[in-house]
Protein backbone atom coordinates (compact mmCIF):
# COMPACT_ATOMS: atom_id res chain seq x y z
CA UNK A 1 0.00 0.00 0.00
CA UNK A 2 1.27 3.73 -0.87
CA UNK A 3 2.42 4.87 2.34
CA UNK A 4 1.56 8.77 2.04
CA UNK A 5 1.00 8.76 6.43
CA UNK A 6 3.30 7.96 9.11
CA UNK A 7 3.39 9.10 13.11
CA UNK A 8 6.98 8.45 14.74
CA UNK A 9 8.22 9.50 17.74
CA UNK A 10 10.91 12.40 17.40
CA UNK A 11 13.64 13.27 20.53
CA UNK A 12 16.55 16.21 19.73
CA UNK A 13 19.55 15.51 21.72
CA UNK A 14 20.23 16.26 25.47
CA UNK A 15 22.60 19.22 26.31
CA UNK A 16 25.63 18.14 27.63
CA UNK A 17 26.34 18.91 31.18
CA UNK A 18 29.11 21.56 32.39
CA UNK A 19 31.79 19.69 35.01
CA UNK A 20 33.11 20.96 37.87
CA UNK A 21 36.88 20.56 38.62
CA UNK A 22 39.79 22.54 39.68
CA UNK A 23 43.68 23.01 38.54
CA UNK A 24 46.17 20.46 39.89
CA UNK A 25 49.59 21.37 39.27
CA UNK A 26 52.51 21.10 41.14
CA UNK A 27 53.24 24.08 43.31
CA UNK A 28 50.21 25.55 43.16
CA UNK A 29 48.22 24.16 45.99
CA UNK A 30 44.64 26.31 45.06
CA UNK A 31 44.37 26.00 41.48
CA UNK A 32 41.18 27.87 40.12
CA UNK A 33 37.74 26.29 38.46
CA UNK A 34 38.69 24.71 35.27
CA UNK A 35 35.75 22.88 34.30
CA UNK A 36 34.61 22.93 30.72
CA UNK A 37 31.23 23.29 29.35
CA UNK A 38 29.13 20.35 27.84
CA UNK A 39 28.56 20.01 24.39
CA UNK A 40 24.94 21.10 22.23
CA UNK A 41 22.67 18.71 21.61
CA UNK A 42 22.15 17.58 18.02
CA UNK A 43 18.65 18.83 15.96
CA UNK A 44 15.90 16.88 14.52
CA UNK A 45 16.34 17.57 11.27
CA UNK A 46 14.16 17.28 7.58
CA UNK A 47 14.79 17.47 4.43
CA UNK A 48 13.62 17.07 1.29
CA UNK A 49 14.95 14.29 -1.18
CA UNK A 50 14.09 14.25 -4.65
CA UNK A 51 14.48 10.43 -5.06
CA UNK A 52 11.68 9.60 -2.72
CA UNK A 53 7.82 9.79 -3.26
CA UNK A 54 6.68 7.67 -0.12
CA UNK A 55 6.71 8.06 3.75
CA UNK A 56 7.43 3.76 3.38
CA UNK A 57 10.62 4.59 5.61
CA UNK A 58 8.55 5.86 8.64
CA UNK A 59 5.87 3.14 8.72
CA UNK A 60 8.01 0.37 10.31
CA UNK A 61 10.40 2.31 12.89
CA UNK A 62 8.11 4.59 15.28
CA UNK A 63 11.25 6.61 17.05
CA UNK A 64 13.95 8.36 15.93
CA UNK A 65 16.42 10.44 18.50
CA UNK A 66 19.17 12.94 17.83
CA UNK A 67 22.62 12.50 19.42
CA UNK A 68 23.15 14.17 23.33
CA UNK A 69 25.91 16.79 23.74
CA UNK A 70 29.53 15.35 25.92
CA UNK A 71 29.84 16.21 29.23
CA UNK A 72 32.29 19.39 29.93
CA UNK A 73 36.09 18.06 31.42
CA UNK A 74 38.77 18.98 33.33
CA UNK A 75 41.38 21.56 31.54
CA UNK A 76 38.29 23.53 30.22
CA UNK A 77 37.69 21.48 27.86
CA UNK A 78 34.60 21.84 25.84
CA UNK A 79 32.22 18.27 25.63
CA UNK A 80 31.65 17.25 21.95
CA UNK A 81 28.73 18.44 20.27
CA UNK A 82 25.61 15.88 19.07
CA UNK A 83 25.23 15.29 15.84
CA UNK A 84 21.99 16.06 14.46
CA UNK A 85 19.22 14.03 13.23
CA UNK A 86 18.63 14.25 9.48
CA UNK A 87 15.71 12.59 8.35
CA UNK A 88 14.52 12.29 4.52
CA UNK A 89 11.09 12.62 3.08
CA UNK A 90 9.74 13.20 0.02
CA UNK A 91 8.64 17.01 -1.70
CA UNK A 92 5.38 17.95 -0.30
CA UNK A 93 5.57 16.18 3.09
CA UNK A 94 3.27 18.00 5.92
CA UNK A 95 4.75 17.94 9.42
CA UNK A 96 1.73 18.30 12.07
CA UNK A 97 1.59 17.56 15.89
CA UNK A 98 0.11 14.38 16.48
CA UNK A 99 -1.86 15.96 19.55
CA UNK A 100 -3.37 18.89 18.35
CA UNK A 101 -2.85 18.61 14.21
CA UNK A 102 -1.28 21.43 14.15
CA UNK A 103 1.15 22.10 11.16
CA UNK A 104 5.21 22.25 12.19
CA UNK A 105 6.13 22.70 8.62
CA UNK A 106 5.57 22.47 5.31
CA UNK A 107 8.35 20.70 3.07
CA UNK A 108 7.40 21.99 -0.39
CA UNK A 109 8.97 25.05 -2.24
CA UNK A 110 12.07 27.01 -0.69
CA UNK A 111 11.44 24.96 2.36
CA UNK A 112 13.80 22.23 1.57
CA UNK A 113 15.43 21.98 5.14
CA UNK A 114 14.03 22.90 8.61
CA UNK A 115 15.12 22.18 11.99
CA UNK A 116 11.83 20.71 13.91
CA UNK A 117 13.71 20.23 17.64
CA UNK A 118 15.89 22.02 18.35
CA UNK A 119 18.84 20.10 20.83
CA UNK A 120 19.36 21.14 24.19
CA UNK A 121 21.88 24.22 25.10
CA UNK A 122 25.35 22.80 26.74
CA UNK A 123 25.87 23.40 30.34
CA UNK A 124 28.41 26.42 31.61
CA UNK A 125 31.42 24.38 33.68
CA UNK A 126 32.17 25.73 37.13
CA UNK A 127 34.56 28.18 35.90
CA UNK A 128 32.07 30.35 34.57
CA UNK A 129 30.40 30.83 38.46
CA UNK A 130 33.76 32.45 39.47
CA UNK A 131 34.02 35.59 41.03
CA UNK A 132 36.24 37.86 43.44
CA UNK A 133 34.36 36.41 46.25
CA UNK A 134 33.37 32.82 45.23
CA UNK A 135 36.70 31.77 43.72
CA UNK A 136 35.99 28.03 43.96
CA UNK A 137 32.60 27.54 43.01
CA UNK A 138 31.28 23.52 43.38
CA UNK A 139 28.51 23.20 40.80
CA UNK A 140 28.08 23.90 36.99
CA UNK A 141 25.14 24.25 35.10
CA UNK A 142 23.13 21.19 33.87
CA UNK A 143 22.90 20.69 30.14
CA UNK A 144 19.80 21.74 27.99
CA UNK A 145 16.66 19.58 28.06
CA UNK A 146 16.12 17.49 24.99
CA UNK A 147 12.50 17.76 23.28
CA UNK A 148 10.78 14.86 22.75
CA UNK A 149 7.32 14.73 20.43
CA UNK A 150 5.17 12.38 18.46
CA UNK A 151 4.02 13.93 14.52
CA UNK A 152 2.36 12.51 12.22
CA UNK A 153 3.43 13.08 8.29
CA UNK A 154 1.07 13.51 5.73
CA UNK A 155 2.59 13.65 1.82
CA UNK A 156 0.81 15.81 0.07
CA UNK A 157 1.30 15.76 -3.64
CA UNK A 158 2.43 19.09 -5.59
CA UNK A 159 0.70 19.10 -8.77
CA UNK A 160 -1.09 21.61 -11.12
CA UNK A 161 -4.04 19.54 -12.27
CA UNK A 162 -5.73 16.61 -10.55
CA UNK A 163 -7.21 13.66 -12.14
CA UNK A 164 -10.31 12.67 -10.22
CA UNK A 165 -12.65 9.93 -11.01
CA UNK A 166 -14.02 6.01 -9.43
CA UNK A 167 -11.63 3.47 -10.32
CA UNK A 168 -10.98 1.80 -14.15
CA UNK A 169 -12.90 4.86 -15.76
CA UNK A 170 -9.48 5.18 -17.44
CA UNK A 171 -7.36 8.00 -14.90
CA UNK A 172 -4.42 6.09 -15.53
CA UNK A 173 -4.45 5.43 -19.17
CA UNK A 174 -4.98 9.29 -19.86
CA UNK A 175 -2.05 10.07 -17.84
CA UNK A 176 0.37 8.05 -19.73
CA UNK A 177 -0.76 8.82 -22.89
CA UNK A 178 -0.58 13.61 -22.26
CA UNK A 179 2.55 12.56 -20.07
CA UNK A 180 6.10 10.66 -19.80
CA UNK A 181 4.25 9.15 -16.62
CA UNK A 182 4.34 5.47 -17.06
CA UNK A 183 1.50 4.27 -14.00
CA UNK A 184 0.74 0.45 -13.48
CA UNK A 185 -2.80 -0.11 -15.78
CA UNK A 186 -5.08 -3.23 -14.87
CA UNK A 187 -8.61 -3.80 -14.63
CA UNK A 188 -9.79 -3.94 -10.94
CA UNK A 189 -11.04 -1.54 -8.42
CA UNK A 190 -7.93 0.49 -6.68
CA UNK A 191 -5.29 -0.68 -8.95
CA UNK A 192 -3.98 3.00 -8.81
CA UNK A 193 -2.40 2.40 -5.15
CA UNK A 194 -0.39 6.40 -5.33
CA UNK A 195 -0.73 9.17 -6.54
CA UNK A 196 1.30 9.18 -10.05
CA UNK A 197 2.40 12.54 -11.51
CA UNK A 198 3.47 13.41 -15.06
CA UNK A 199 4.33 16.96 -17.04
CA UNK A 200 2.31 17.78 -19.44
CA UNK A 201 4.15 19.63 -22.39
CA UNK A 202 2.54 21.87 -24.90
CA UNK A 203 3.99 23.44 -27.98
CA UNK A 204 2.46 27.00 -27.48
CA UNK A 205 1.22 27.41 -23.85
CA UNK A 206 2.77 26.70 -20.90
CA UNK A 207 3.03 23.11 -19.55
CA UNK A 208 1.67 21.82 -15.85
CA UNK A 209 2.12 19.18 -13.57
CA UNK A 210 -0.74 16.68 -13.51
CA UNK A 211 -1.35 13.70 -10.85
CA UNK A 212 -3.36 10.65 -10.92
CA UNK A 213 -5.45 10.47 -7.59
CA UNK A 214 -6.20 7.25 -7.13
CA UNK A 215 -10.18 6.04 -7.03
CA UNK A 216 -12.29 7.57 -4.62
CA UNK A 217 -15.74 6.08 -3.58
CA UNK A 218 -18.70 6.98 -1.67
CA UNK A 219 -18.12 7.19 2.12
CA UNK A 220 -14.57 7.66 1.67
CA UNK A 221 -14.68 11.18 3.36
CA UNK A 222 -15.85 9.25 6.20
CA UNK A 223 -12.73 6.78 6.01
CA UNK A 224 -14.83 4.16 3.72
CA UNK A 225 -11.74 2.23 1.68
CA UNK A 226 -8.67 3.88 0.40
CA UNK A 227 -10.18 7.53 0.15
CA UNK A 228 -9.72 9.53 2.91
CA UNK A 229 -5.94 8.66 2.53
CA UNK A 230 -6.18 9.96 -1.28
CA UNK A 231 -7.98 13.01 -0.27
CA UNK A 232 -5.68 15.30 0.81
CA UNK A 233 -3.83 15.27 -2.09
CA UNK A 234 -6.27 17.48 -3.88
CA UNK A 235 -5.69 20.11 -1.79
CA UNK A 236 -2.78 20.94 -3.50
CA UNK A 237 -3.81 21.45 -7.05
CA UNK A 238 -5.17 24.06 -8.79
CA UNK A 239 -7.43 22.36 -11.49
CA UNK A 240 -9.63 19.00 -11.02
CA UNK A 241 -10.44 16.84 -14.30
CA UNK A 242 -13.06 14.68 -13.60
CA UNK A 243 -12.72 11.45 -15.87
CA UNK A 244 -16.19 9.45 -16.24
CA UNK A 245 -16.76 6.73 -18.49
CA UNK A 246 -18.74 8.12 -21.08
CA UNK A 247 -19.49 4.23 -23.05
CA UNK A 248 -20.58 2.84 -19.84
CA UNK A 249 -18.80 -0.11 -20.33
CA UNK A 250 -18.70 -0.33 -16.11
CA UNK A 251 -22.20 0.15 -15.96
CA UNK A 252 -22.40 3.43 -14.20
CA UNK A 253 -23.79 6.36 -14.60
CA UNK A 254 -21.16 9.55 -14.95
CA UNK A 255 -23.44 12.29 -13.57
CA UNK A 256 -24.24 10.43 -10.73
CA UNK A 257 -20.48 9.82 -9.90
CA UNK A 258 -19.23 13.29 -10.57
CA UNK A 259 -22.04 14.20 -7.55
CA UNK A 260 -20.67 11.51 -5.52
CA UNK A 261 -17.26 12.73 -5.80
CA UNK A 262 -18.67 16.42 -5.24
CA UNK A 263 -19.83 15.35 -2.24
CA UNK A 264 -16.75 12.93 -0.62
CA UNK A 265 -14.80 16.62 -1.34
CA UNK A 266 -17.46 19.07 0.22
CA UNK A 267 -17.86 17.19 2.92
CA UNK A 268 -13.73 16.68 3.74
CA UNK A 269 -13.19 20.31 2.61
CA UNK A 270 -16.07 22.78 0.96
CA UNK A 271 -13.12 25.02 -0.26
CA UNK A 272 -12.35 22.17 -2.87
CA UNK A 273 -15.23 22.34 -4.58
CA UNK A 274 -14.12 26.32 -5.18
CA UNK A 275 -11.07 25.37 -8.14
CA UNK A 276 -11.76 25.54 -11.59
CA UNK A 277 -12.98 21.92 -12.62
CA UNK A 278 -13.36 20.60 -16.12
CA UNK A 279 -15.21 17.39 -17.12
CA UNK A 280 -13.16 14.42 -19.49
CA UNK A 281 -15.67 12.39 -21.43
CA UNK A 282 -13.52 9.36 -21.86
CA UNK A 283 -13.79 5.53 -23.75
CA UNK A 284 -15.59 7.66 -26.93
CA UNK A 285 -13.45 4.66 -29.01
CA UNK A 286 -16.02 2.30 -27.25
CA UNK A 287 -18.66 4.35 -28.86
CA UNK A 288 -20.14 4.62 -32.85
CA UNK A 289 -19.44 8.45 -32.63
CA UNK A 290 -18.21 11.25 -30.88
CA UNK A 291 -21.55 11.88 -28.60
CA UNK A 292 -24.16 9.67 -27.05
CA UNK A 293 -26.80 10.50 -25.30
CA UNK A 294 -24.25 9.70 -22.17
CA UNK A 295 -21.88 13.12 -23.15
CA UNK A 296 -25.21 14.79 -24.17
CA UNK A 297 -26.94 14.72 -20.64
CA UNK A 298 -23.23 15.62 -19.09
CA UNK A 299 -23.46 18.60 -20.93
CA UNK A 300 -26.74 19.53 -19.92
CA UNK A 301 -26.22 19.09 -16.16
CA UNK A 302 -22.46 20.61 -15.85
CA UNK A 303 -22.04 23.48 -18.79
CA UNK A 304 -24.63 25.97 -17.25
CA UNK A 305 -22.59 25.90 -14.27
CA UNK A 306 -18.93 26.58 -16.38
CA UNK A 307 -17.52 23.28 -16.31
CA UNK A 308 -17.09 22.17 -19.62
CA UNK A 309 -17.35 18.57 -20.99
CA UNK A 310 -14.84 17.29 -23.67
CA UNK A 311 -15.13 13.92 -25.20
CA UNK A 312 -11.64 12.17 -25.00
CA UNK A 313 -10.25 8.60 -25.68
CA UNK A 314 -7.23 8.25 -24.00
CA UNK A 315 -6.59 4.95 -25.64
CA UNK A 316 -6.58 6.27 -29.27
CA UNK A 317 -5.57 10.19 -27.84
CA UNK A 318 -9.05 12.10 -29.84
CA UNK A 319 -10.28 14.73 -28.13
CA UNK A 320 -7.26 15.66 -25.22
CA UNK A 321 -5.09 18.04 -27.30
CA UNK A 322 -8.96 20.81 -26.71
CA UNK A 323 -8.63 19.01 -22.98
CA UNK A 324 -5.66 19.63 -22.33
CA UNK A 325 -5.38 23.82 -24.20
CA UNK A 326 -8.40 24.38 -21.63
CA UNK A 327 -6.91 23.13 -18.82
CA UNK A 328 -3.88 25.19 -19.63
CA UNK A 329 -6.17 28.32 -19.70
CA UNK A 330 -7.78 27.48 -16.77
CA UNK A 331 -4.57 27.07 -14.84
CA UNK A 332 -3.66 31.02 -16.28
CA UNK A 333 -6.49 32.27 -14.77
CA UNK A 334 -4.87 30.47 -11.00
CA UNK A 335 -2.80 32.34 -8.82
CA UNK A 336 0.50 31.48 -9.51
CA UNK A 337 1.37 31.11 -5.54
CA UNK A 338 2.39 27.12 -4.05
CA UNK A 339 -0.53 25.79 -1.69
CA UNK A 340 1.93 25.69 1.34
CA UNK A 341 0.71 25.23 4.89
CA UNK A 342 1.78 28.06 7.20
CA UNK A 343 3.28 26.72 10.94
CA UNK A 344 0.87 26.80 13.49
CA UNK A 345 2.59 25.06 16.02
CA UNK A 346 6.63 25.19 17.31
CA UNK A 347 8.11 22.78 19.79
CA UNK A 348 10.69 24.75 20.74
CA UNK A 349 8.81 27.62 21.88
CA UNK A 350 6.32 25.72 23.55
CA UNK A 351 9.41 23.97 25.29
CA UNK A 352 11.29 26.65 26.00
CA UNK A 353 7.97 28.58 27.54
CA UNK A 354 8.56 28.68 31.56
CA UNK A 355 7.19 25.27 32.90
CA UNK A 356 4.57 25.88 35.09
CA UNK A 357 4.84 26.06 39.30
CA UNK A 358 2.17 26.37 42.05
CA UNK A 359 2.06 28.38 45.23
CA UNK A 360 -0.36 27.05 47.71
CA UNK A 361 -0.39 28.00 51.88
CA UNK A 362 0.05 25.08 53.89
CA UNK A 363 -1.92 24.44 57.03
CA UNK A 364 1.38 26.42 59.07
CA UNK A 365 0.90 29.36 56.90
CA UNK A 366 4.01 28.41 55.27
CA UNK A 367 4.46 29.34 51.26
CA UNK A 368 5.12 26.02 49.27
CA UNK A 369 6.36 26.50 45.83
CA UNK A 370 6.26 23.88 43.43
CA UNK A 371 7.27 22.69 40.27
CA UNK A 372 9.90 20.55 38.00
CA UNK A 373 12.29 23.45 37.22
CA UNK A 374 12.59 24.90 40.70
CA UNK A 375 13.46 20.77 42.05
CA UNK A 376 15.65 20.31 38.97
CA UNK A 377 17.69 23.71 39.59
CA UNK A 378 17.72 22.73 43.52
CA UNK A 379 18.84 19.52 42.40
CA UNK A 380 22.52 20.77 41.46
CA UNK A 381 22.92 23.85 43.48
CA UNK A 382 25.18 24.16 46.27
CA UNK A 383 22.64 25.82 48.72
CA UNK A 384 25.17 25.64 51.67
CA UNK A 385 27.52 28.03 49.72
CA UNK A 386 26.28 32.09 49.64
CA UNK A 387 27.19 32.04 45.70
CA UNK A 388 24.72 28.82 44.85
CA UNK A 389 22.31 30.84 47.35
CA UNK A 390 22.75 34.05 45.29
CA UNK A 391 22.32 32.37 42.52
CA UNK A 392 18.93 30.20 43.04
CA UNK A 393 17.72 33.43 44.17
CA UNK A 394 18.46 35.19 40.60
CA UNK A 395 17.02 31.93 39.19
CA UNK A 396 13.77 32.83 41.64
CA UNK A 397 13.97 36.13 40.20
CA UNK A 398 13.98 35.63 36.39
CA UNK A 399 11.62 33.16 36.49
CA UNK A 400 8.50 35.74 38.16
CA UNK A 401 8.50 33.30 41.01
CA UNK A 402 9.17 36.45 43.46
CA UNK A 403 6.80 38.17 41.93
CA UNK A 404 4.17 35.70 42.02
CA UNK A 405 4.99 35.33 46.04
CA UNK A 406 4.62 39.21 46.60
CA UNK A 407 0.98 39.21 44.39
CA UNK A 408 -0.08 36.31 47.31
CA UNK A 409 1.19 38.57 50.04
CA UNK A 410 3.88 37.34 51.55
CA UNK A 411 5.29 39.59 53.97
CA UNK A 412 9.05 39.64 55.66
CA UNK A 413 9.34 36.62 58.16
CA UNK A 414 7.27 34.59 56.11
CA UNK A 415 8.42 30.73 55.36
CA UNK A 416 8.86 29.89 51.92
CA UNK A 417 9.17 25.77 51.63
CA UNK A 418 10.51 24.12 48.19
CA UNK A 419 11.53 20.40 48.20
CA UNK A 420 13.14 19.81 52.21
CA UNK A 421 14.16 23.09 52.05
CA UNK A 422 12.85 26.13 53.86
CA UNK A 423 13.70 30.02 53.81
CA UNK A 424 12.53 33.37 55.56
CA UNK A 425 11.63 35.39 53.16
CA UNK A 426 12.63 39.05 53.46
CA UNK A 427 12.37 41.70 50.64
Amino acid sequence: MFADRATIILKSGKGGDGHVSFRREKYVPDGGPDGGDGGKGGDVVFEIDDGQNTLADYRHRRKFAAQPGEEGGKRNCHGRNGADLVLKVPAGTVIMDAASGKVIADMSGDNRRQVILPGGRGGLGNQHFATSTMQAPKYAQPGGEAIELEVRLELKVIADVGLVGFPNVGKSTLLSRVTNAQPKIANYHFTTLQPNLGVVDLEDAPGFVIADIPGLIEGASEGVGLGLEFLRHIERTKVMIHVVDAAGTEGRDPIADIRAIEKELRAYDPKLLEKPQVIAANKIDAIYSDENEVIEALRAEFEADGIQVFPVSAVSGKGLRELLYHVSGLLASCSKEPVVYEQEFDPAVRFLRDEPYTIVRSDDAAFVVEGPKIEKMLGYTNMDSEKGFLFFQKFLKEQGILKELEARGIQDGDTVRMYGHEFDYYK
